[in-house]
């Protein structure tokens, strides 16, 4: 297609890509506005989103912790092989050179039949192997793991909910705009988008304040911790959140926000559509 028609046909394309565009930024905007001139009711929202998205978030950064403290433990992975008095120095070298009296072994997969080979040795003496201890461990940091994601997918039920309701209520005072909006023949989508934008604003500062308060809390917790691993010997120190976990963390609670306010303004205007005659 060429000349005229094909101008007419550009234009309009751009015209409606153009009109799309104005009215997100639109909502976008407009959304912000009506957050910011609700101070109290966006900080009450916000604030208990914040408590619920920073509990199992602050469970899984101890767990993180908590592995990287046990890191220096992978000692007890080592099988400590202590050799008969009478086996002299050569002898231990022909087992594992060039340790003189002691093997440390730091088994793989299957370290069980490691043992037990180890230990049918005619030249062991002692074998000191701390599986049972290590295993134990393992099992509460993979318990702890999984309450982390449970508590994670309840509290963010929560927080969804908490965020549909302040949609829903904030729908309940625009009531009669939505009705002549819907007269009118305005779309779903039209009606939704700024509701929508409402729900990721208060989600998107739900997340910020979270990060916030798990920042305090190590803060808080920080320097005791460190005079505690002085006094072990170790310079374990807390680590928080790195960039793109934090940056992912706040994408995920916008979504939160997102899908509450989503899933309210669906079921409102399903139930107020007008019907036809």
């Amino acid at each position: 297609m060429s000349g005229p028609s094909a101008n007419v046909a550009v234009a309009a394309t751009r015209s409606g890509v153009g009109i799309w565009f104005d009215q997100h930024l639109y909502s976008f905007v407009a959304s912000l506005g009506r957050v910011l001139r609700r101070p109290w009711t966006t900080l009450l929202t916000v604030g208990v989103m914040a408590v619920a998205l920073a509990l199992p978030l602050g469970l899984g950064l101890a767990l993180d912790n908590l592995r990287q403290f046990t890191g220096s433990v992978e000692q007890s992975r080592q099988i400590e092989l202590f050799l008969k008095p009478e086996v002299g120095v050569e002898r231990a070298r022909a087992l594992a050179n060039p340790l003189p009296s002691l093997l440390v072994v730091t088994p793989g997969p299957g370290d069980a039949r490691l043992v037990a080979a180890l230990q049918a040795l005619p030249e062991t003496g002692l074998l000191q192997h701390d599986a049972a201890w290590r295993q134990r461990l393992q099992g509460w940091l993979g318990f702890g793991a999984r309450l982390a994601w449970v508590l994670a997918a309840l509290f963010g039920l929560g927080a969804l909910l908490v965020v549909g309701n302040t949609v829903r209520l904030d729908i309940q005072s625009r009531r009669e705009e939505i009705g002549v909006l819907q007269l009118l023949g305005a779309t779903d989508g039209f009606i939704r988008r700024p509701f929508i934008y409402l729900g990721a604003w208060y989600g998107l500062g739900a997340g910020a304040l979270a990060l916030g308060l798990l920042a305090a809390a190590a803060y808080a917790l920080d320097a005791p911790l460190q005079a505690l691993a002085q006094s072990y010997g170790s310079g374990f120190a807390l680590d928080g959140l790195d960039p793109l976990r934090a940056a992912g963390f706040l994408l995920a609670a916008t979504v939160v926000g997102w899908l509450g306010a989503w899933l309210v303004t669906g079921h409102f205007l399903r139930q107020t559509r007008p019907t036809e005659t």
